[in-house]
């Protein structure tokens, strides 16, 4: 999954814990991708397609083509 060229947002990375009867029995790796999206959008006057979050889209960081 690509990171978005506005924000550079990019995959996180973290433990997922499972508790059973309160004792911590598993530990495994957990990953959070973002939400990208393959926009065209208006650079300097040139449609051009870049990688934007949903976050990036939604607060108008930049404008569509």
């Amino acid at each position: 999954m690509p990171k978005c060229d506005v924000c550079s947002k990019d995959t996180l990375f973290g433990r997922k814990i499972s508790i059973t009867r309160s004792q911590v029995s598993r530990r495994a790796l957990a990953k959070q991708k973002p939400n990208v999206h393959s926009v065209r959008v208006d650079v300097n006057g040139t449609p051009k397609t870049l990688h934007v979050c949903t976050r990036c889209l939604r607060s108008n960081a930049v404008k569509r083509a």
